[in-house]
């Protein structure tokens, strides 16, 4: 209806639980900045499709980091929306309390282009309620005077963070600075547990949709039959086909489930709006978040990873982006830097429903320099 040509399908890590883009029937995409390198996910494709002809937006899916890190890795811009400003009607999800939908592109511009065209309220998405839309197309070409960016010491130094990327991110918040923001450095303390209450919803919520064969119970919109038809069958005839992350993930939950009786995901998610309430605290005091949106450079590909390396290699890089999954604060990832020819990306968090000051200080920092 907006005018877009639609393209085609873009690729996932399988079942959309994974970080590195790999997907062993579909085929893993190529990371355009380096063919060596993993593209990132869970929304690779996406990510990978944005360097081929006539592909100039495309749309991601975001319970961890599934925007934001194969951005960062591909070296594009993606935006991981407020929670349910972009309705996720018709997308296979995880926990409806965390799945967000984004756009992606090559540029600012673009991405504040589709969101414009895809946010807003859809009946049939039971996780919406108020959804202010804006027009973000107004925020691009802005100085950034009276912008207040806050450096979030937690996003730096973590376990196996890159120094290089780190550094790359901070001459970016430097640059920011010469275009008239002002930056202080703050503290989250938060940040750093933020994973545990994570894995505690995550685990039992994903498990919860398989049980369910893809499609949940107990909730108004657009339910699908015929994927959870596909999916349930599927799951009993090929199940010792799933990889190796969902089965360890519908282990735990199971486990969790049987033995405790969803006690640990209810605690989790009580511990959600005090984690909000201490980014909402900080950001009473600065207008943006500023830090890397994944410690490292692209992973390499290995296709022939082990198992315990395959899931441990494959979730940490999540220490930046899993956080504002849990609050659903919007963040974006915007390419600052190249380090021996990969992307770093800078990760820039407000407040919620407050894309526009996002958009400004990314497009203020893209025109900046190439």
């Amino acid at each position: 209806m907006a005018g877009a040509r639609l393209i085609g399908k873009t690729h996932t890590d399988e079942v959309a639980c994974g970080m590195f883009g790999m997907n062993p029937h579909f085929g893993t995409p190529i990371n355009p900045q380096a063919p060596q390198r993993v593209p990132g996910g869970s929304s690779g494709g996406s990510a990978a499709a944005l360097y081929y002809d006539d592909i100039d937006m495309t749309i991601g899916g975001d319970q961890e980091g599934s925007i934001r890190i194969p951005a960062s890795w591909c070296g594009v811009v993606g935006l991981k929306p407020t929670h349910s400003l972009v309705p996720y009607t018709g997308i296979g999800g995880i926990d409806q309390t965390f799945d967000h939908a984004g756009p992606m592109a090559r540029s600012v511009a673009d991405v504040a282009q589709t969101l414009e065209v895809i946010a807003g309220k859809d009946p049939l998405d039971p996780r919406q309620y108020e959804v202010p839309v804006q027009s973000y197309t107004a925020a691009l070409g802005r100085d950034l005077r009276g912008v207040r960016i806050g450096l979030l010491q937690e996003g730096f130094g973590q376990e196996g963070a890159e120094p290089d990327v780190d550094a790359a991110v901070r001459v970016a918040v430097d640059t920011l600075s010469t275009l008239g923001a002002t930056i202080t450095e703050v503290s989250v303390p938060a940040h750093l547990t933020a994973g545990c209450i994570a894995w505690g919803l995550f685990a039992e919520g994903m498990t919860a949709l398989l049980h369910s064969n893809g499609m949940g119970y107990h909730w108004r919109g657009a339910y699908n039959p015929a994927l959870v038809d596909v999916v349930g069958k599927s799951l009993q005839a090929q199940g010792n086909d799933l990889p190796p992350q969902i089965k360890l993930v519908s282990m735990l939950g199971t486990y969790l489930r049987q033995h405790y009786h969803g006690r640990f995901y209810a605690k989790a998610q009580n511990l959600r709006p005090g984690l909000r309430a201490s980014y909402d605290a900080v950001l009473q005091q600065v207008d943006v978040l500023a830090m890397p949106t994944t410690p490292m450079k692209a992973h390499a590909y290995r296709p022939q990873l082990g198992i315990q390396e395959l899931i441990t290699h494959g979730w940490n890089m999540l220490g930046n982006t899993a956080p504002f999954d849990l609050t659903g604060h919007p963040a974006m990832s915007i390419p600052c830097g190249k380090i021996d020819g990969l992307p770093a990306g800078l990760m820039l968090v407000g407040r919620h429903f407050d894309e526009l000051t996002i958009y400004r200080a990314a497009h203020a920092f893209e025109q900046s320099g190439d």
